[in-house]
C-alpha cells in the first residue's frame, strides 16, 4: 500500500502532537524518541511534493519548523535552553523560504 501525501500529512500531525505533548508533559526520552518520525515523515512530504512548486515550498518550510521545535525542544530538555538561536535560525530560515516563494509569484505576476 502506498501511502498518499494527504494521509502523510495526518500521520505528521499526529507526531507532532504526540511530539510536543512530550515536551509540555516534560517526558524528555518519548519527546526525543519522538523527534526521528516526525521530521522523517516531514521530510518524506515534502520529498513527494517536489513536482509542485508551491506544495513543496510550503512543505519545505514545515520541515524547517518541525526541525526548529525539535531543536528548541531538545535545547530546554537537555541543554539548559541552549539551543533557542539555533531554533530561531531554523524559524527564520522557514520564513525567508515563503517569502522569497510569495515574492518570486507576486514579480513573475503568478499566484504563488
Amino acid at each position: 500500500m502506498r501511502l498518499s501525501v494527504r494521509n502523510g500529512e495526518n500521520l505528521h500531525i499526529l507526531f507532532w502532537l504526540l511530539k510536543d505533548l512530550c515536551w509540555v508533559m516534560d517526558a524528555r526520552v518519548a519527546g526525543l524518541v519522538l523527534v526521528a518520525p516526525t521530521v522523517c515523515v516531514a521530510v518524506w512530504i515534502c520529498w513527494r511534493s517536489r513536482s509542485d512548486r508551491s506544495g513543496f515550498v510550503h512543505a519545505l518550510a514545515v520541515v524547517l519548523w518541525i526541525l526548529a521545535n525539535s531543536t528548541w525542544m531538545i535545547g530546554e530538555f537537555f541543554l539548559a535552553d541552549g539551543t533557542r538561536p539555533y531554533a530561531i535560525g531554523l524559524f527564520v530560515l522557514g520564513l525567508m523560504v515563503l517569502a522569497f516563494h510569495y515574492l518570486a509569484g507576486w514579480l513573475r505576476g503568478t499566484e504563488p
